[in-house]
């Protein structure tokens, strides 16, 4: 990844601020249907047995590379034609997603929880789909010196969109009803619809040959055949980098809940520190990553991130040994948020550098769901490890996860394939010159 200058120009181009309204479109329903639901199913009287399973409905966003090529090989009747492949995927899946919502929202828990597990099911797959698109939309519209920016975007609507469907619908909920709060959280998507309608098309033809097939050797096999003949034998090791990179915060991130609770703070604290003040938080960290990338090189914002994930974890196990304080929540609320928002947006991008042309949606998907099932899998047993050795022990054990993925991160290097080798990076510097 290219270390090109940052400027005004980058700031004020169009696509940057699209893609705030398409990322703000994607960020939307993930806690609708997640988090926030499981506070409404509760209300509802739903017992928390029912509750947790209804989490497996989220894996949408998990298993959404099972129908990635799709997106890749199949255009949207009638749409695509006047619209483009990519932009007629996100219209439709916002339109789908903003229906789910609506029935999400009508359907009443308490009476009919078989409903609100199908409207629950159907947000999620519409919204896993939007999310496809709209990352092969990110990385087919800004070449690679500009994705370190088109991601900090992205970072900043996700954001945005998290305050919205968290603190934003329980304060509807509250004061009107939780009908309302969905239908207009719903209405929201309609800046998706609104930003994919302005947004260029950016359709890319795939480099491979033989990829204009539409059968399964388009859809599965030209994808994986491209990333082993562009990155080779240390395919394995870049996904398992991918793998490893963010498995200590999804570890830790299921257990930052119960400390808080178990420490003393009231939900008001929480909330006020983790979700509206923590959110702030997190879009300095993501703007700080894409400005690190454009400085100092994806290279050595990896390994910062995972520097600073690491402080972050000892930060927590540092704060399970404290009284209750709202200074030493909100600092270890601000090491939590910036270092995974930094270290985020510095994987977001390395990913999206690693997608082929034709194929950016079926890679980048196989990509994301990668780094998240192994974290969220593993993270099951993470309240035995707490059970066992208490908090201070548990977090240090997360941080100590960085120092293997650190190593990873040389010993993938070493390949000039990999996207991280310094040759590779002068070769996209070069690049970007040229560009410019």
């Amino acid at each position: 990844m290219t270390k090109a200058k940052l400027g005004w120009r980058d700031l004020a181009d169009r696509r940057v601020a699209l893609m705030v309204g398409l990322a703000f479109s994607t960020g939307l329903p993930y806690l609708l249907v997640l988090p926030t639901l499981a506070l409404r199913l509760r209300e509802a009287g739903v017992p928390v047995t029912y509750i947790g399973l209804f989490s497996w409905l989220g894996l949408a966003y998990s298993l959404k590379f099972l129908w990635a090529p799709i997106v890749d090989a199949v255009d949207v009747p009638v749409l695509a034609k006047r619209l483009g492949r990519r932009r007629a995927w996100l219209i439709t899946c916002q339109v789908f997603t903003a229906a789910a919502l609506v029935g999400l929202g009508l359907s009443d828990p308490a009476q009919g929880l078989l409903w609100t597990a199908v409207f629950t099911f159907l947000a999620a797959f519409g919204a896993a789909t939007q999310d496809v698109v709209s990352d092969a939309w990110r990385i087919d519209a800004a070449p690679d010196e500009r994705q370190g920016i088109m991601v900090a975007a992205y970072q900043l609507g996700y954001r945005i969109a998290l305050l919205f469907a968290g603190a934003g619908a329980l304060y509807i909920a509250e004061f009107a009803s939780w009908k309302a709060a969905y239908v207009a959280m719903a209405a929201l998507l309609g800046v998706g619809v609104v930003s994919a309608l302005l947004s260029p098309p950016v359709d890319r033809a795939p480099e491979a040959p033989g990829a204009k097939r539409l059968d399964f050797d388009r859809a599965v096999k030209a994808p994986l055949a491209d990333l082993w003949r562009r990155i080779g034998p240390m395919l394995p090791w870049v996904l398992l980098l991918m793998a490893l990179y963010r498995v200590s915060d999804f570890l830790s991130g299921v257990m930052a809940n119960p400390l808080y609770v178990d420490l003393g703070y009231s939900k008001t604290e929480i909330a006020s520190i983790a979700k509206v003040y923590g959110i702030w938080i997190s879009i300095v960290g993501a703007f700080a990553g894409g400005v690190s990338i454009a400085k100092l090189g994806l290279f050595r914002t990896m390994v910062i991130g995972a520097v600073l994930q690491a402080v972050s974890h000892l930060t927590f196990a540092w704060l399970s040994l404290q009284p209750p304080s709202i200074v030493a929540l909100g600092i270890a609320i601000s090491a939590d948020n910036f270092s995974l928002a930094y270290g985020g947006t510095a994987l977001v991008t390395y990913m999206s550098a690693l997608t082929g042309a034709g194929f950016t949606a079926t890679q980048y998907a196989l990509f994301s769901s990668l780094y998240a099932l192994p974290g969220k899998v593993i993270a099951g047993g993470s309240g035995f490890v707490v059970q066992a050795w208490g908090y201070a022990a548990f977090f240090t054990m997360t941080a100590a996860i960085l120092l293997p993925v650190t190593a990873l991160l040389f010993w993938v290097r070493r390949s000039p394939a990999s996207g991280l080798a310094p040759r590779a990076e002068a070769e996209d510097a070069e690049a970007s010159q040229q560009v410019r």
